[in-house]
């Protein structure tokens, strides 16, 4: 049995769960080692119970290994495995990353740099449009929207990547044979299609439940650079992200809602508890540099691909006609935001979308006032 093949069958066995198989792995080191081992070994790992060394000692699913791949392939999707280097880099260093990922379309190096927009699914109409407007905006700066494609605000921010032509990636509570919500399908579908992926830790023919959905938070989490609660009651799934977020050391945002609307008390407590206030998507870009360290961005080029000589204006890269227009529109001091439009030539929402991205990159930082100053 290959490595991979022993990946798909752990993750098939019922009683496993990503804690659990993290002891297991730094027991026995690799995952072919754990199937069929002693049982007396098997229960000699801290916290492994007895119906999971039963069925462990006694695994006989080499044919059920066979059949999940070839339903997988089947319906066109991919089973990544840790050591694969479409699995998402930041997921390899949560705690219990999932042994295998199915992913239905896919996944980039560039996904890592990326964010997750949680919020709730009976959401408001402010909420859902503050989703709709941060995911349009990161997107267009850069950003790979993460998020669970659950009705709401999920939905919200999914929906706002793509109408900026940016990616987008869903991360389902269960087995993506059967895409929940099924009214959400053809999203999935437009997602797997061309701006990004549709992703799931579970078996193709699992059913989400009250289990999966907290499983399906750590990844949105574990996957992204922070993660924005947009809209959450106190007892909102969202949360969880929150907590998975910070836990691994992301960053957690939360946009703030009316003190007398039970789907904002949950985001303002995370405020009230230290998450970033963030009242536009300038808020988040402020933390670029933290999110982004020196060196994970690309070099410096020309808009023809070529490597630029090193200078105090080619430290990033301007790869677009727009991004060269807007960046030589700001002046050598503080430019109002009015006159970069004006000079560019550009509509107001170009040189918008064009200003996130020069400030995602570091090449330009916004001032109070809208007024810009170029870096470097």
């Amino acid at each position: 049995m290959t490595r991979r093949e022993a990946c798909v069958a752990l993750n098939l066995v019922p009683q496993m769960g990503p804690v659990r198989l993290r002891r297991l792995l730094d027991a026995f080191g690799e995952p072919q080692a754990i199937l069929g081992a002693p049982a007396d070994r098997l229960a000699a790992v801290d916290g492994i119970p007895r119906e999971l060394v039963r069925s462990l000692a006694g695994w006989d699913g080499a044919a059920a290994v066979e059949q999940e791949i070839a339903r997988a392939d089947a319906a066109g999707v991919s089973i990544l495995t840790p050591e694969d280097e479409a699995y998402p880099r930041l997921l390899r260093e949560i705690h219990d990353p999932p042994i295998v990922l199915y992913a239905w379309g896919e996944l980039l190096a560039a996904d890592a740099h990326g964010l997750g927009i949680v919020g709730a699914r009976q959401c408001t109409r402010y909420g859902e449009e503050m989703a709709k407007q941060f995911g349009y905006q990161l997107a267009a700066a850069g950003f790979t929207i993460w998020s669970g494609l659950a009705r709401g605000i999920d939905t919200a921010a999914h929906l706002g990547a793509l109408a900026a032509k940016g990616r987008t990636v869903a991360v389902m509570g269960g087995g993506l044979a059967e895409i929940f919500p099924p009214q959400n399908f053809t999203l999935a579908e437009t997602i797997a299609g061309g701006g990004g992926a549709v992703v799931s830790e579970f078996p193709m023919l699992r059913q989400p439940d009250r289990q999966t959905f907290p499983m399906r938070n750590r990844i949105i989490a574990g996957a992204c650079h922070g993660v924005l609660v947009v809209e959450a009651g106190t007892a909102s799934g969202a949360l969880h992200s929150a907590h998975f977020a910070a836990e691994a050391g992301r960053a957690v945002f939360a946009v703030p809602g009316q003190i007398n609307k039970p789907t904002s008390h949950g985001t303002n407590r995370l405020i009230q508890n230290g998450a970033k206030l963030v009242l536009d998507v300038a808020d988040i870009l402020q933390e670029v540099p933290a999110l982004f360290p020196v060196g994970t961005l690309a070099p410096a080029t020309s808009g023809d691909g070529a490597a630029l000589p090193p200078g105090p204006t080619t430290r990033v890269a301007l790869a677009t006609a727009e991004e060269r227009a807007v960046f030589a529109a700001i002046e050598d001091d503080e430019t109002p935001i009015d006159a970069i439009i004006a000079r560019a030539g550009l509509p107001t929402s170009v040189v918008s979308a064009t200003l996130f991205t020069l400030e995602m990159k570091r090449a330009v930082k916004q001032l109070p006032g809208k007024l810009f100053v170029k870096l470097g």
